[in-house]
């Protein structure tokens, strides 16, 4: 498409920018809006702690593992064929997830959103991106990145709201108008033409599945399988590793690989896909987090809650914009190190946690956290893309969008088993400390003054130390992703200085 009246008419692409971005934003929605409802799926579906978070990570892998393929199924089927089928397929599986009544159901109806949600984003971006003239295309991906930041943002305030005004299972049934919308929209605005097939590399797609899954089935299974004492997890550990070490060594050695040796040898994108895994990992997992410490530990509401992680991605948002105008001014290393500094200030103000406090250090706790995620997003970009060689450029965007993903799968699954694990620690620690001598109500006598029989106290007691236990947990973890955070800072003095050539875009992770 060379010249204007190749393109849409002005009132289509507008069209098409409603709907694609109808998409991509129900789509990103669905990464957060979960978050402040699952202590009242956990109870609903009869789940324990660890459990209930397979709510999020099996949605997260799903799409991790499909993301590689868009390429090869935009050739297979053609952009308007895929682009409905994956908004159709998406509204179903989100009306599934509402009917859910069992956490296995739940589980397996998030992994079909997961499935058909992973290319929606990446399609609607390219939809948009092709619709558009060259001289319009840097205001359609500015469009499109709004609406990925703002969907985060407003993903825990309307999931806290559905939940408390309706039920949890709203969160999902709210998906199915808009995509039926979407659906509609994008089967009759959308060119039904295809772009020729190139050779798929099934087997390295195959391999890299088996690697992911795996190692995702082994973090959530760790904990109640008693990690490393149980020969599943074992097995789960050596099929990973094995999987991907014979994909390293097919991506050598075969003449198309899945990804091409090329992207892993700029130096400038393989340390932004490790900065991106720890920013990914550490907002994933303390979103994860902090729903169920601020309505199980603090006593908040569903919609106190997702109006306190609110200023997180609000943050995040402005101070995106604000890199957006410091990138030409200023070496992108630089904005990366300060954001890292921030994000790392944010999670230490995690670590204050106490059982009396209010919302006000949570909510600070987010915003500077989120300010200083936010200042590394588009200076990330820049490094991970201005030194790459432009035609595999596609193939290193998903890449990037793979690592997103499965980062923050990890990380909430890897969080989620130290907390586990560090209430049972701290519970043991904080019950060895209480005796008779040291704490006097327990003698005789005592805790009938109060009115309570001996074994009424103890349970009240019982209930203080497994709240305390739990707090202490929470820090441990909180400090863990602090240091994560901060073990990234070394990393910059290794990057080059990224060159600037033109707006910065994330590239089309949309095909090979």
């Amino acid at each position: 498409m060379s010249d204007l009246a190749a393109y849409p008419s002005p009132r289509r692409r507008l069209a098409i920018i409603i709907v694609a971005m109808l998409g991509t934003v129900m789509q990103v929605l669905d990464t957060t809006i979960a978050n402040v409802a699952l202590p009242h799926m956990q109870s609903t579906l009869g789940a324990t702690q660890d459990q209930i978070n397979w709510v999020l990570t099996s949605y997260i892998v799903a799409t991790a593992i499909v993301v590689p393929a868009t390429g090869f199924l935009d050739q297979l089927l053609g952009r308007r064929q895929l682009f409905t089928v994956a908004v159709a397929g998406f509204t179903l599986s989100s009306a599934l997830c509402g009917f859910a009544g069992s956490l296995p159901m739940m589980i397996l109806a998030r992994v079909l959103q997961g499935l058909f949600g992973a290319v929606i984003a990446p399609m609607a971006q390219a939809i948009m991106y092709d619709s558009n003239p060259p001289e319009e295309r840097t205001k359609a991906m500015t469009i499109w990145s709004m609406g990925v930041m703002v969907a985060p943002v407003l993903g825990p305030v309307l999931g806290g709201y559905l939940t408390d005004a309706l039920d949890w299972r709203w969160v999902f049934f709210i998906n199915v108008p808009l995509g039926i919308f979407a659906t509609i929209g994008g089967w009759l605005l959308l060119s039904p033409r295809r772009v020729a097939r190139e050779p798929f590399d099934a087997f390295g797609y195959v391999l890299v599945v088996v690697a992911l899954c795996a190692l995702q089935l082994m973090l959530d299974r760790g904990s109640e399988l008693d990690w490393f004492d149980s020969v599943e997890i074992w097995f789960e550990l050596c099929l990973s590793i094995g999987a991907a070490w014979m994909f390293v060594v097919h991506m050598m050695s075969a003449r198309r690989p899945l990804i091409p040796v090329a992207v892993f040898q700029d130096r400038n994108f393989l340390l932004s896909c490790l900065f991106v895994m720890a920013n990914s990992g550490v907002l994933m997992a303390g979103a994860a987090l902090t729903a169920p410490l601020v309505q199980g530990l603090l006593g908040y509401s569903t919609v106190q809650a997702g109006l306190m992680m609110m200023p997180r991605g609000a943050a995040m948002a402005v101070s995106m914009l604000v890199a957006g105008r410091l990138v030409d001014r200023v070496d992108p290393r630089l904005l990366i190190g300060c954001g890292i500094a921030v994000a790392a200030l944010g999670q230490y103000m995690m670590t204050g946690l106490t059982p009396d406090m209010d919302q006000k250090p949570i909510i600070y706790a987010g915003l500077v956290q989120g300010g200083g995620l936010g200042l590394t997003f588009l200076p990330l970009n820049l490094m991970a893309f201005s030194t790459i060689d432009a035609k595999i450029r596609t193939y290193a965007a998903s890449v990037a969008a793979l690592t997103r993903s499965f980062a923050g799968s990890v990380m909430i699954a890897i969080s989620s088993a130290l907390l586990v694990r560090n209430i049972q620690v701290s519970h043991s620690d904080v019950v060895a400390h209480i005796t008779s001598t040291k704490v006097p109500i327990l003698g005789s006598g005592y805790i009938e003054q109060f009115g309570f029989r001996g074994s009424d106290g103890l349970a009240v007691l019982d209930v203080l130390v497994n709240k305390q236990a739990a707090i202490i947990a929470y820090i441990d973890v909180f400090y863990a992703l602090m240091w994560l955070t901060i073990g990234g800072l070394p990393l910059i003095l290794l990057a080059r200085r990224a060159r600037r050539a033109g707006p910065v875009a994330a590239p089309l992770p949309d095909a090979h």
